[in-house]
């Protein structure tokens, strides 16, 4: 059993297609690439979003050999898949871009394998490109592992070349499952999803004793007692089995429609011979980026609340409860693990549920300290209790490790100054390259500075980054008002000496997008009680003087005056409606 990890885009998915190839697990007709990755959004965006498992047959030296492998994402805001991941196995392949060496998201998957004590295969891969260094990476991957350059195979998934090689590692460094098949059933939950014929199915990968078909299983966390109608492995599509014995991964179907009796991380057994403890789970994932969720039509609700449901059976990494709105009404508050977790969430919503959405500021989890010393975890800035009350407010901190051309160190070092960075050391790995290493609040890198850093290095730079707890921060909460309302979802807390240049630009950006109405529509940004920027959309005009041709000035001034307080009247009654695009400019009111 075995992962291939990598940083994202070095080409785990286009590796998996070649083993899929060789081992003649999918036939030439149908392969396709990116083969495992099944999710539309996975094949738009060119990366990969879920883990995805396959069961492989190698014959080598007329031995037959049973391959599971497990293709992984490789993006920081998925790393809790991976951890899942290698929670199933035994050995890992380790890609490393030949144009691009060690990544931050490569040395971070690293360290999660070798948490796990698995065995590690280096492959430096895509050595057929132009501008490919493969012998220069190959010595670099050589020391950073403390192995001899002969041991790393040098590949390209797109051609072909040394797929075989790998194979044979595979086979000859990786050892097979441990595991007694007479002891009771133990196997892990490592993932699940939802199918609207069979119910939730669960993805296991068995480490003790085996399961039949009708067996009744039970969920050791939660308890809940189910008859096995259905075991599948992966190859690559479900095929149905008898049984799912000792290191074997497959799927469990039986027929559960409560979302809630999975958990991911949880241990499966026999209901009449139970296993005497659970295997050892997940360190729970915790949401750092929280954002509301609402649908545009009220009706969906109802039907969102269940999306949502099925969604976190696939993706167990984020939360959600329910919250009401005065602008925008009842939805939820969803917690992610970064920016590109939460758009992804919110598109898969809207495409597999046919959900129309509402997406309010991200914001990071505060921690407030009140005058009378009780301590509550912020994760919505309408919850701030008044000034007057608190006495302290912290703020999430993270350590950054940004690994960037050296060339582009000065620009790097004023971007992290400029986000309140706290220096802590400079390595370098080569003449060209280094590793820059920061505390900064994370609130601070949650909108747009991946981007940045990928913009400033032309691709080259890349970012990883670990919580290290909560700092005390002077930070406010800057409220939109539209004709003195005050807009919840569009308000958020931010430090203090950037709140005035935040709410100056975000209220021009809300004068671009708020329609013109038949009244004066006035936009303020407000901390407490003081106006902090203000900006105006002018009333569309009729021209009520169009049928008066001629005669006295007296009529004309009667008929505007009748204007200005039907005006008046409206304005004081007249409600707007907040264009999606409002939310959406909140989003980018930085760029």
């Amino acid at each position: 059993n075995f992962a291939i990890i990598a940083h994202v885009d070095h080409g785990k998915s286009t590796l998996a297609d070649r083993l899929l190839e060789l081992t003649n697990t999918v036939s030439k007709e149908k392969m396709a690439e990116q083969f495992l990755d099944q999710n539309p959004i996975s094949r738009r965006r060119g990366i990969t979003i879920k883990l995805a498992p396959v069961r492989m047959t190698y014959v080598l030296s007329e031995m037959s050999y049973t391959l599971n492998l497990i293709d992984t994402p490789g993006h920081v805001d998925f790393s809790y898949e991976v951890s899942r991941t290698l929670a199933a196995c035994e050995g890992a392949i380790i890609l490393i871009d030949a144009t691009q060496g060690i990544q931050a998201q490569t040395v971070s998957n690293l360290y999660l394998a070798m948490e796990r004590n698995l065995v590690i295969i280096p492959v430096v891969t895509k050595i057929d490109l132009p501008i490919a260094a493969p012998e220069k990476v190959r010595q670099e991957v050589s020391e950073f592992l403390g192995v001899d350059p002969s041991e790393i195979i040098l590949s390209s998934a797109k051609s072909g070349i040394g797929t075989p090689e790998i194979l044979k590692a595979i086979l000859s460094k990786i050892p097979p499952p441990k595991g007694d098949k007479e002891k009771p059933f133990k196997a892990l939950v490592f993932d699940s999803k939802y199918d609207t014929y069979q119910g939730v199915i669960a993805y296991v990968r068995v480490f003790d004793g085996e399961i039949k078909k009708n067996d009744h299983f039970t969920m050791m966390a939660t308890g809940n007692t189910q008859e096995a109608l259905q075991l599948c492995i992966f190859n690559p599509h479900p095929e149905e089995v008898q049984n799912l014995s000792v290191g074997e991964v497959g799927y469990i179907a039986a027929n559960i429609k409560d979302v809630s009796q999975i958990k991911i991380g949880d241990t499966a057994t026999l209901a009449n011979n139970p296993a005497a403890e659970p295997l050892e789970g997940y360190r729970e994932a915790k949401p750092m980026v929280f954002c509301g969720l609402y649908p545009i039509q009220t009706k969906d609700f109802a039907v969102l609340k269940e999306a949502l449901g099925k969604l976190r059976l696939n993706d167990s990494s984020f939360t959600y409860e329910t919250e009401t709105s005065a602008s925008l009404g009842y939805g939820f508050r969803c917690g992610f693990l970064g920016l590109l977790h939460m758009e992804i969430a919110k598109e898969r919503l809207e495409r597999e549920f046919g959900l129309e959405l509402i997406i309010t500021a991200p914001n990071v989890v505060y921690r407030v300290t009140d005058t009378k010393g009780k301590v509550q975890e912020l994760e919505n800035p309408s919850e701030m209790p008044p000034v007057q009350n608190i006495e302290k407010i912290e703020e999430p901190y993270i350590l950054a490790n940004l690994m960037i051309p050296v060339a582009n160190l000065g620009p790097m070092m004023q971007l992290c100054q400029e986000r309140r960075g706290i220096y802590k050391s400079t390595e370098y790995l080569d003449a060209k390259r280094a590793i820059l290493i920061y505390e900064m609040p994370f609130g601070e890198i949650v909108m747009d500075f991946y981007d940045k850093i990928k913009s400033m290095t032309s691709g080259y730079g890349s970012l990883n980054y670990d919580f290290i707890g909560f700092q005390e921060a002077d930070v406010v909460k800057l409220d939109i008002l539209i004709n003195n309302e005050p807009v919840d979802a569009l308000s958020g807390i931010v430090f203090r000496e950037k709140a005035h240049h935040r709410g100056k630009n975000m209220a021009e950006k809300l004068k671009e997008v708020i329609p013109r109405q038949l009244f004066e529509v006035v936009i303020q940004a407000a901390i407490g009680s003081k106006i902090v920027a203000r900006e105006t959309v002018s009333a569309m005009r009729k021209n009520v003087l169009e049928k008066c041709y001629g005669g006295d000035i007296s009529r004309k001034r009667k008929l505007l005056e009748k204007q200005k307080e039907g005006k008046k009247r409206m304005k004081k009654i007249g409600h707007i409606d907040l264009p999606q695009e409002a939310f959406i400019a909140v989003l980018r009111v930085d760029e």
